[in-house]
């Protein structure tokens, strides 16, 4: 079986011997490297004087001088078990957004039942994943959700810019979303910007993507009945 192998042989030089790095020196250099990322963990590793760096919710392998970036799978040679995929989970696990950091003034906000839970919702109108989360959004109640208009796909900015020029956004969004009907083409000035930049500083790769009171993080399409349980466990923490 052959496996994934971390470090090339030739570089392996540069690891031998090496000391404990400054922890806060490396996050200082990986801002270089990472500029106007957020830096969320820089952890010393028990292989090859390794340190384990996520960024935006992917991890990354650096030397003590980041010298170089890895972006690859370390495997235990006994169990054939990748250890990279391990720490991914329990790094997607733990990853959270606190959403009163993110510009809620800027999103689409449609008001169910009492309203009480909050849910908020990065979305391209042009992803048929998050036309089919409208749909499951529809069977959950007793929710505030606050729509993020995301237009990464090609092709979505012009709808995503008339949607949000329309006279009554929501019915907007909703006749685009469930019902098939387009938007008046018109343009105005737009967050649009503003939204692709914090959701790339927030490590949104995707649409849809959902964000939970609690700051938990779903993304990809999730049904109605998975998203009421992830609300309420959210809720009571």
């Amino acid at each position: 079986m052959r496996l994934n192998l971390v470090i090339p042989s030739l570089l392996l030089y540069f690891f031998f011997g090496a000391a404990h790095a400054d922890e806060a020196s490396l996050r200082k250099a990986l801002e270089v490297s990472f500029p106007g990322e957020k830096i969320e963990s820089v952890k010393k590793t028990p292989y090859l004087g390794l340190y384990e760096v996520v960024v935006g919710g992917e991890l990354f392998y650096t030397d003590e001088k980041v010298s170089y970036l890895f972006l690859g799978h370390v495997v235990d040679p006994q169990t054939k078990e990748s250890l990279t995929s391990e720490r991914l989970q329990q790094v997607k696990d733990a990853r959270r957004i606190d959403t009163a950091s993110l510009p809620l003034e800027h999103a689409i906000k449609a008001v169910r039942g009492n309203g009480k839970r909050k849910l908020v919702v990065f979305s391209d109108p042009n992803c048929p994943f998050c036309k089919r989360l409208e749909k499951e959004l529809t069977n959950v109640s007793d929710v505030t959700v606050y729509t993020l208009l995301y237009p990464v796909l090609r092709g979505s900015l012009p709808t995503a810019t008339a949607i949000w020029c329309s006279p009554n956004r929501l019915k907007a969004w909703e006749d685009f979303m469930l019902r098939n009907i387009a938007p008046p083409g018109k343009t105005c000035e737009t967050p649009m910007d503003t939204l692709i930049e914090v959701g790339q500083k927030n490590g949104i790769s995707g649409t849809p993507t959902l964000i939970f009171p609690d700051g938990s993080i779903a993304p990809g399409m999730i049904p109605a009945a998975t998203i009421e349980k992830r609300l309420s466990a959210a809720s009571v923490k």
